[in-house]
């Protein structure tokens, strides 16, 4: 694979095709380009350098699929950025919405030598202050059996266990109502022609829209 292929672009690249297929099953051109802030046109061109690369596969009308080695570079940078993320939660004590942008920022520097330490020194976390999960030092990926929330049914408890981690708005609101991984609450109403969700969180009821329901996960 040729040197220039290890840039920070090809391993973003990677890392957003990885978990749109992760939570999507495939990664389509457009998602790409709203993932990673660019036109369409640029997401076709690199994803033609990533296949010449061997890293890719591009399927006409279904997106486009890591090959083992693609996948193995998105898994490292996916182990770098969630055990940054953890470590600047836990240690320094960020807010959940200041992780993934700073975790971005330093992904790509971490040496692996101080990755291990940094996984010894947090005990070997599996899941992100997201509850997304983290690559072991083998690449391998812990199963969750999780749920969305919009699947619960009326007067049905359950533990939040992942919240999305890329727009620090919603974060901001997320864990404003408490709605974090963690958190325990109950689905008291489903609205109908879906209308929102009403949660018991705490001891106060908040309203959340179906689509937002359908983002965060549960156990």
């Amino acid at each position: 694979m040729p040197a220039h292929s290890e840039s920070e672009a090809v391993q973003d690249y990677l890392k957003e095709i990885y978990k749109l297929q992760s939570s999507e099953g495939r990664a389509r051109t457009s998602a790409i380009a709203e993932a990673t802030g660019v036109s369409p046109s640029s997401v076709t061109g690199m994803i033609k350098k990533l296949a010449t690369f061997g890293l890719v596969e591009h399927m006409r009308y279904h997106g486009v699929e890591l090959t083992p080695k693609g996948e193995q570079i998105a898994l490292e940078i996916v182990r770098h950025h969630r055990l940054i993320e953890q470590y600047l939660a836990e240690t320094l004590g960020l807010p959940i919405d200041q992780l993934h942008r700073e975790a971005d920022r330093l992904e790509h520097a971490l040496s692996e030598e101080l990755e291990v330490h940094i996984d010894a020194a947090l005990g070997h976390p599996t899941h992100d202050p997201h509850g997304d999960p983290i690559p072991d030092p083998q690449l391998s990926v812990p199963s969750d059996d999780l749920r969305p929330l919009s699947s619960l049914g009326e007067g049905e408890q359950a533990t939040v266990r992942r919240v999305p981690d890329g727009n620090d708005g919603l974060l901001r609101y997320l864990t404003e109502i408490g709605l974090v991984p963690g958190c325990r609450l109950i689905l008291t109403t489903v609205a109908p022609y879906g209308g929102p969700l009403t949660l018991a969180l705490g001891g106060t009821d908040r309203a959340i829209s179906r689509e937002l329901a359908t983002q965060i996960s549960v156990t």
